[in-house]
């Protein structure tokens, strides 16, 4: 099995934090999400992993470089055509008769991927029932068999969504219903996307299936990434360190180098090294590497890298090297 990662785009719906990094290497619950999506595949037969690139690519090079020993290729989206464009790009590393596996940064899940291999038809879209489907690719199915996929519906369907996790067990044939699909230019607001490149693998005789996955977390945006942040460290990435004077509500991450001295913190806060709170309360929060936190009440916050926070603000989002003093 091959591995199919596309994360050239630039996560414009989680700037500030995006203008210095690429959205896989934003931080939750102590790791970059990427990180988060790779430990996922741990166990799983995966031969290669091609990472498709783009916006500030070597950061991502460099961490799975030197924090995972997966083999590895980097291939850069250079235009911005859509997913099924970025899928089409590692064809060079794939085989026709290599099975793949697709996942989307945006995605923590948690699904059984072992019994893949074994699957009893062409592919699998792992899905999830949500109240509000319009912003998502959504499902209709006959059983457990996908019969039709509509991309961002103005009229829901179905309220089975697409969670951007893949399989497909012949290469060939999806590489080349994304042919088909560029050629006759199939595209939504603009994009294309893989989801009418399935629609045409089903319409060319493809049995595809639709398998629920338990758990869905979305990193896309600022309010979604911290209700991931609370899920993770709900289910095992809690780490405590010793403090000074401080009250810890778990679960928390905190990671070594961090400084919390009377202070409150907690719950769902996780405060990368270096980083120091003092004489504050911080909840449900995302402190970045070398930042601190003084004299102040924060909640609902995400704090970029290199920030000083101090006075009266209660709800922020803060990109990397900035400063708020309030008197």
């Amino acid at each position: 099995m091959k591995a199919i990662i596309p994360l050239a785009g630039r996560g414009t719906r989680l700037r500030p934090h995006t203008y210095t990094k690429p959205k896989p290497m934003v931080h939750v619950a102590g790791k970059p999400i990427l990180g988060h999506v790779l430990d996922r595949l741990t166990g799983l037969p995966i031969q290669e992993i091609i990472f498709i690139t783009g916006y500030m690519g070597d950061q991502i090079e460099e961490y799975v470089q030197s924090c995972f020993s997966y083999n590895a290729k980097y291939v850069q989206q250079l235009e911005m055509k859509g997913q099924a464009h970025a899928v089409y790009l590692a064809q060079q590393h794939i085989s026709d008769l290599d099975d793949v596996l697709i996942v989307f940064i945006d995605t923590i899940f948690e699904a059984d991927l072992k019994d893949l291999p074994g699957l009893e038809a062409d592919g699998v879209i792992y899905v999830k029932e949500v109240e509000d489907p319009s912003r998502f690719g959504v499902v209709v199915v006959e059983g457990d068999q996908v019969v039709r996929l509509v991309e961002k519906p103005d009229r829901p369907v179905s309220k089975l969504v697409n969670i951007g996790l893949y399989y497909v067990k012949n290469s060939g044939l999806l590489f080349s219903s994304i042919e088909e699909q560029m050629k006759r230019n199939i595209k939504t607001k603009g994009e294309y996307y893989l989801t009418d490149a399935f629609q045409i693998m089903i319409e060319r005789g493809a049995r595809i299936k639709a398998l629920p996955v338990d758990v869905w977390e979305d990193c896309g945006n600022p309010d979604t990434l911290l209700a991931t942040n609370r899920y993770l460290l709900e289910n095992g990435m809690s780490r405590e360190i010793k403090t000074e004077n401080s009250v810890i509500i778990p679960p928390v991450y905190l990671e070594d180098g961090v400084k919390v001295k009377n202070s409150v913190v907690g719950p769902y806060v996780s405060v990368a090294a270096g980083s120091e709170i003092a004489n504050s309360i911080v909840q449900n929060s995302i402190v970045n590497r070398n930042s601190i936190v003084e004299a102040t009440l924060c909640h609902d916050s995400i704090i970029g890298e290199n920030v000083l926070i101090k006075g009266r603000p209660k709800k922020i989002n803060v990109g990397d090297s900035s400063e708020v003093v309030l008197d």
